[in-house]
């Protein structure tokens, strides 16, 4: 098993997977919110345990997220070159660049999702020119506020599928240099943040009865099925592409789908995260809402099969050089 974590060919381990983990939780909760406020209109509000979550979970899951990478760092005081000298050739600086124009358009969603909150706030502290400058401020947000919304959901989409593209730079792997990569990362960082939602929904005593709109929306088929469903797809694609590729690529999906990684595969990603999920919702009767428990139970499960994939991909991913 030491064996699976130590090989000469690693170049990143298990931290890149915690951030690649959190980065695709923060652009699927924001993807899953987006979404509510055009499918789930009457229930989409600053109240909405969901819309809580991501307001938190969202943008201190990607901070954590490049704490972790930056210290990961060979040279971690040099990162600050990358948020200021950008370059267009550079997967990193792309990403840089990516993650500073997702941070201001989250910034303008949290303006205008509470904006009432925030001129409370500023009305005890200054009644006078700082309150109206805020007031202008939000207002010129919430006009353009539909633009954002959207321009938002596209750059997290966009968040979500470079994890993917991250390690497809890798290109001496012949497992990690792979298109259908990013989309994988895609789909299965949104069902992390499903699963981050329902979980916070578990939490709050009152979701389950008073937002019955979101709860059918994400978790009776409207959308986490399908996305699970896609991975699935991917997930095929994926390995069938490099099984049909021969040589090397023929050999890395032998040396990933078996031995100590195999297992966890077969096993985590594939058995625990996905099967099970997938078997509970069918089983369970669609005329009743899920309990609390059973919410969160399963939604761990999920968000459990997602970061073993993204341990599973990384580490099998750098067993085989071309």
């Amino acid at each position: 098993m030491l064996n699976a974590f130590h090989f000469d060919t690693l170049v990143w381990d298990w931290p890149i997977a915690i951030y690649l983990l959190l980065v695709g939780i923060s652009a699927g909760m924001i993807t899953l919110t987006m979404l509510l406020k055009y499918y789930v209109p009457a229930e989409y509000s600053s109240k909405n345990p969901i819309a809580i979550a991501t307001a938190i979970v969202a943008p201190l899951s990607v901070m954590v997220g490049l704490i972790i990478l930056l210290f990961h760092l060979t040279r971690p005081m040099t990162f600050w070159y990358l948020m200021v000298f950008y370059n267009p050739g550079s997967i990193m600086s792309l990403g840089v660049m990516l993650f500073q124009v997702y941070f201001v358009f989250i910034i303008l969603w949290l303006v205008s999702l509470y904006r009432d909150e925030l001129l409370t706030l500023v009305s005890k502290f200054n009644n006078g020119g700082l309150l109206s400058l805020v007031r202008n401020l939000s207002a010129i947000i919430q006009k353009r506020i539909s633009w954002f919304k959207n321009t938002l959901l596209v750059l997290a989409i966009l968040l979500g599928c470079y994890t993917g593209f991250l390690l497809s730079a890798l290109k001496s792997f012949p497992m990690l240099n792979n298109p259908v990569l990013p989309v994988l990362f895609l789909a299965s960082g949104t069902t992390s943040g499903i699963a981050v939602a329902l979980l916070a929904g578990a939490m709050n005593r009152q979701f389950i009865g008073e937002h019955k709109g979101t709860l059918h929306f994400i978790h009776i088929h409207k959308i986490e099925n399908p996305v699970v469903f896609a991975e699935i797809f991917l997930l095929f694609a994926f390995f069938v592409g490099l099984l049909l590729g021969g040589g090397q690529k023929n050999l890395s999906a032998h040396n990933a789908l078996t031995g100590f990684w195999g297992g966890v595969f077969w096993i985590g990603v594939i058995g625990v995260g996905i099967a099970v999920p997938l078997i509970a919702g069918f089983l369970r009767s669609h005329d009743s809402a899920p309990s609390r428990k059973q919410m969160a139970f399963m939604a761990g499960l999920s968000l459990l099969g997602v970061f073993l994939l993204r341990m599973f991909v990384l580490y099998a991913g750098q067993m085989t050089v071309a």
